[in-house]
């Protein structure tokens, strides 16, 4: 009488274990960004060159937690990060918000990442990223760029 309850809780175990299995869905997420485009600059002009881009990501209903961290590009610090046209560098950064004051970065040395515990399930979450270039940086005409890397983790 043991033996055949025995076999009865260990066949329901191992079909509950599989079906579980089944309807497991691994996270997944992806992500996308639109540039920060500053167009020409004026080195005579006393505001702050401003313009926003977007990272938009969009994930399953298996990811928690994300957090989106934006690299240094080819600076050696979030602050300033750098345009570069040959050796001719223009400082600029990137920011989390609109009054341009928290420097999006990977979380350290005063940075911030871009954090959502519950993101919505398939849908499309744009978030804007603000740059500024500066006042009054004295540098010669020309196209200076920057590559940053957007990364999101769940």
């Amino acid at each position: 009488m043991t033996r055949a309850l025995l076999r009865g809780t260990l066949i329901a175990a191992v079909w509950l274990l599989s079906t579980t299995n089944v309807f497991a869905q691994a996270a997944s997420c992806t992500i996308s960004v639109t540039s920060v485009a500053f167009g020409n600059y004026n080195v005579f002009t006393t505001t702050p060159d401003d313009s926003t881009g977007t990272v938009t990501f969009r994930c399953n209903s298996s990811a928690f937690n994300i957090s989106i961290s934006l690299s240094d590009g080819s600076s050696s610090t979030f602050n300033p990060r750098t345009l570069r046209k040959g050796a001719e560098v223009l400082n600029y950064n990137l920011y989390r918000n609109a009054a341009r004051t928290t420097i999006w970065g990977d979380g350290t040395g005063g940075t911030s990442v871009y954090t959502n515990s519950n993101p919505p399930n398939n849908s499309n979450v744009s978030v804007t990223v603000y740059g500024r270039i500066p006042a009054l940086q004295d540098v010669s005409a020309g196209n200076y760029t920057d590559t940053v890397s957007a990364v999101i983790n769940f």
